[in-house]
């Protein structure tokens, strides 16, 4: 596989156009083709330094094999990279603008029970040019530049834990946030992880004020073992003391997302257990109706069991949002569609 010029920073790009001999404006233009979603063979620059640049990049790193439409208006893509591989995202669509949820790996190794993306384990990691070229596609797709965005806000919730990709992630944050570049504010990413403590203090330390979200969907390690690895590893409490460094260093306050499970986390003992752990906390519960994978045998609650989890944790004095199901009907949730185009 070639390598991936949406890897490079403006500044590294410059570097390789002059290194190539060429004018530094060259870079500008070809900086501006790729944040517009162009390949290298579309942006208007000369014939010979086109001919360099694709004797070592691809001209396509990232491209829409299969688009499925909601019947509220999400959109689902299948991408395929230059190697082969597949990979998935989701346009959401809101009265504030549109969110995209982006992949991170190939795959993924955390092994958590309700997740479809971990079923066929981690093939690799995307490199952070991947990742940025799935929301430059798909702002394109849409109409949108630099200037006036079709996509408004990132979540890095689509296939892999996004901390187990770290380097390459956090320049993603970097680039996709430039004011060269596409430009979308830090304010406006959102990163969800399933609570790789350490890495959680070296995101702090970056000081990049984006919404930190924890999968944390148990109130004890015990329970949460038993849906997600992970948790043999690192607790409750080493998270918890995670997120409060977190606050210190960057000023925002953290998400944890709860995937109401039938018959495993949604009873009253448990929104009490949540109420203990996190009253006072500069934090927030997005609460999750389970997106069912069917080989996982795991079932969702119903929308009334839902509201009332709810009802207990704002009775309780945690700020709680109940997330509004969308995309059900074309496989909503991470790695569904690219495990069943694999299985094809």
């Amino acid at each position: 596989m070639k390598k991936i010029l949406q890897d490079l920073s403006f500044e590294e790009l410059e570097n390789l156009i002059l290194s190539l001999g060429e004018k530094k404006f060259r870079a500008e233009q070809l900086h501006k083709g790729l944040t517009l979603g162009k390949k290298i063979s579309q942006i208007n620059i000369s014939p010979a330094l086109r001919s360099k640049l694709l004797e070592e990049y691809e001209d396509e790193p990232i491209k829409i094999i299969k688009t499925f439409r909601s019947s509220d208006g999400t959109e689902k893509y299948l991408f395929a990279l230059a190697d082969g591989n597949v990979i998935e995202g989701v346009l959401m669509k809101y009265k504030y603008g549109n969110t995209q949820c982006v992949s991170t790996q190939v795959g993924c190794r955390m092994g958590c029970k309700f997740c479809a993306s971990t079923l066929g384990g981690l093939v690799r990691n995307l490199t952070s040019g991947e990742i940025l070229s799935q929301i430059l596609t798909v702002n394109a797709l849409h109409g949108g530049t630099a200037e006036k965005r079709a996509v408004t806000n990132v979540v890095l919730m689509g296939s892999g834990e996004p901390l187990d990709n770290y380097d390459n992630v956090l320049k993603f944050l970097k680039n996709v946030s430039a004011q060269n570049g596409i430009n979308v504010s830090a304010r406006n990413i959102s990163l969800s992880t399933c609570g790789l403590v350490p890495k959680i203090y070296d995101l702090a330390n970056e000081n990049i004020p984006l919404n930190l979200t924890i999968s944390l969907h148990q109130i004890s390690d015990e329970a949460r073992a038993r849906t997600m690895p992970v948790a043999k590893k690192y607790s409750i409490e080493e998270i918890l003391k995670a997120c409060a460094y977190y606050f210190e260093k960057t000023g925002r306050r953290y998400i944890f997302e709860y995937s109401l499970i039938a018959g495993e986390n949604c009873g009253k003992e448990h929104a009490e257990g949540l109420i203990k752990l996190l009253k006072g906390k500069p934090c927030h519960v997005n609460l999750i109706r389970l997106n069912e994978v069917k080989e996982r045998g795991l079932t969702t609650v119903t929308e009334k069991e839902a509201y009332r989890f709810l009802g207990l944790l704002e009775k309780g004095g945690l700020s709680a949002t109940l997330r509004r199901q969308i995309g059900a009907d074309i496989g909503g949730a991470c790695g569904q569609l690219r495990i069943s185009y694999l299985s094809e």
